[in-house]
C-alpha cells in the first residue's frame, strides 16, 4: 500500500507543463550533408531545387502520339522509339507514331499516350482500340514536386522516409539544429562502474549505462562525468562542469524528497531547482530546473523508476530542446487484460507489459510480472506500458485498461 498523501504529489500532466513551458528549442544550427544527416532535426523548410519530374514523361509504355494524326482509325507506322534516358529526338513525321517506355521523355508535340494494351501492332503498323484524349498517360513537369517547394518543414527528425527524398531531388546539404549536449553523472558510494567487480554493500549503476544509451539513441552528444562520490567538493566540482560545458545535465540519486545528501544545498547554490513528488509509480522523486547555463533533471536512484521518468518527462524535453517540432509518443491504445494488475490507488501507475492481438483482431495485454522499481526486466520482456489511472484500484482479468507501445528508446 502507499501510504504517502497525496495531495503533495503532482500529476504527470503538471510536471510536463511545467517543464515545457520554460522550455524553447536552441537557435544555432548548421549545414551537414545528406550522407550525414540521418537522425537529424531540420531547422528550415526543406526546399526542392527543381521541378519533379523535371520533363514531361510517360506514364506507361505504349505510344506517343498526336491527335491529329488520328484519323478514321487508320494504323499509324513506328517513327523511332524513346527510352528512359534515351529519348526520342529524330524527325517525326506526320501520320506515324513513336514507341515509348514508362519514364522517357514525350517526343516535342505529342499529345497524348496510348498504353501498349490498348494497340494491335501488324505489319502496316499500330491502330489503336480504345479512344484517345488529350494528355493521358502524361506526366507533366512538376506535377509532383514544382521548383521552390517546401518537401519537409523544419522540426523534422531526418531517417529512411525523408533522405531518399531529398537525394531524389538533388538536395546535397540540409540545414539542421545543431545536436545537443548532455552531461551525465550518477551521485552514490555504493555505485560501481559497470564491468567492476562489486565489493561489499555496492551495486552496479544502472541508471547512468541506460541514460547514456538513450540519449545517443536521441543523437545527443554525451558528456559522460561517471560516478560522483558522496562528498561536497567533488559534487560542486561536477555540476559547475556539467554546466559548463552542457545544454543539459542529468543526475540519478539523491533526489528524494528527505534524503540527507550534498545534491540539493548543490543545486541550491547554483541554481533554481524544484524537487517533486511526482503522482506516478514508479518514479515518484523527480528534480527540474535551471543552472547557471544549463537545464537539470534529477532523475530517481531506482533503475526502472529512472528509466520511467526518462521516458515520460526528460524524452519529450529533449526533444522540444532540439526543435523535434513532429515528435510524439506513440498513441494510448485499449486492451483487454489476460493477467491480473495488482494497483493501490494515488498514482498513475506504468506497468511493464507485452501485448498482441488476438484471432479476433482484438488487442490483449498481460503483465511482464514483478513490477518492482529495482527490476528491470520488466523493460527487457515488455513492448508496452500498462497505463493505469490514478485513482484505479487492482485490474481484475477481462478488464478494459490502455496501453502505451514502447517508442524506438525501450523497443527490441
Amino acid at each position: 500500500m502507499d501510504h504517502c498523501h497525496t495531495s503533495d504529489l503532482i500529476s504527470l500532466e503538471q510536471a510536463l507543463e511545467k517543464m515545457l513551458g520554460q522550455i524553447a528549442p536552441l537557435q544555432q544550427t548548421e549545414s551537414v550533408a545528406l550522407t550525414a544527416a540521418a537522425g537529424r532535426i531540420t531547422a528550415a523548410p526543406v526546399v526542392s531545387p527543381l521541378d519533379v519530374p523535371p520533363f514531361a514523361n510517360s506514364a506507361m509504355d505504349g505510344y506517343a502520339v498526336r491527335l491529329a494524326d488520328l484519323v478514321a482509325n487508320a494504323p499509324l507506322p513506328v517513327a523511332g522509339k524513346a527510352f528512359a534516358g534515351a529519348p526520342f529526338d529524330g524527325q517525326w513525321p506526320a501520320n506515324s507514331c513513336v514507341r515509348i517506355m514508362t519514364g522517357a521523355p514525350i517526343p516535342a508535340g505529342a499529345d497524348a499516350v496510348v498504353m501498349q494494351e490498348q494497340a494491335e501492332v501488324s505489319d502496316q503498323g499500330v491502330r489503336f482500340t480504345a479512344p484517345v484524349e488529350a494528355g493521358q498517360n502524361i506526366r507533366l513537369a512538376g506535377e509532383d514536386i514544382r521548383q521552390g517547394a517546401s518537401v519537409l518543414p523544419a522540426g523534422v527528425k531526418l531517417g529512411a522516409a525523408q533522405l531518399p527524398l531529398l537525394a531524389s531531388l538533388g538536395v546535397a546539404e540540409v540545414q539542421v539544429m545543431r545536436k545537443l549536449k548532455v552531461a551525465v553523472f550518477s551521485t552514490g558510494d555504493e555505485l560501481q562502474p559497470v564491468g567492476q567487480p562489486l565489493q561489499a554493500g555496492q551495486i552496479y549503476d544502472t541508471n547512468r549505462f541506460a541514460v547514456r544509451l538513450m540519449l545517443e539513441q536521441m543523437g545527443c552528444e554525451v558528456l559522460d562525468l561517471g560516478i560522483i562520490r558522496d562528498d561536497r567538493d567533488a559534487l560542486r566540482d561536477a555540476f559547475t562542469q556539467a554546466d559548463s560545458q552542457a545544454d543539459v545535465v542529468i543526475s540519478s540519486g539523491g533526489v528524494s524528497v528527505g534524503e540527507a545528501d550534498y545534491t540539493k544545498q548543490m543545486l541550491d547554490e547554483l541554481g533554481q531547482v524544484s524537487f517533486w513528488k511526482l503522482a506516478i509509480k514508479p518514479g515518484k522523486p523527480f528534480a527540474f530546473g535551471k543552472l547557471g547555463h544549463a537545464w537539470f533533471c534529477g532523475l530517481p536512484g531506482n533503475p526502472v523508476s529512472a528509466a520511467l521518468t526518462f521516458y515520460q518527462l526528460v524524452q519529450p524535453l529533449l526533444a522540444k530542446l532540439a526543435g523535434h517540432s513532429d515528435w510524439r509518443l506513440p498513441p494510448r491504445l485499449r486492451a483487454r487484460a489476460l493477467t491480473p494488475l495488482k494497483k493501490s490507488p494515488g498514482r498513475l501507475d506504468f506497468q511493464r507489459g507485452v501485448f498482441s492481438s488476438n484471432a479476433a483482431g482484438e488487442l490483449e495485454v498481460s503483465t511482464t510480472g514483478h513490477q518492482g522499481s529495482h527490476v528491470f526486466s520488466s523493460y527487457s520482456q515488455g513492448n508496452c506500458f500498462i497505463v493505469l489511472e490514478r485513482e484505479r484500484g487492482s485490474v481484475a482479468v477481462g478488464e478494459t485498461v490502455e496501453i502505451e507501445p514502447f517508442n524506438a528508446l525501450l523497443r527490441s
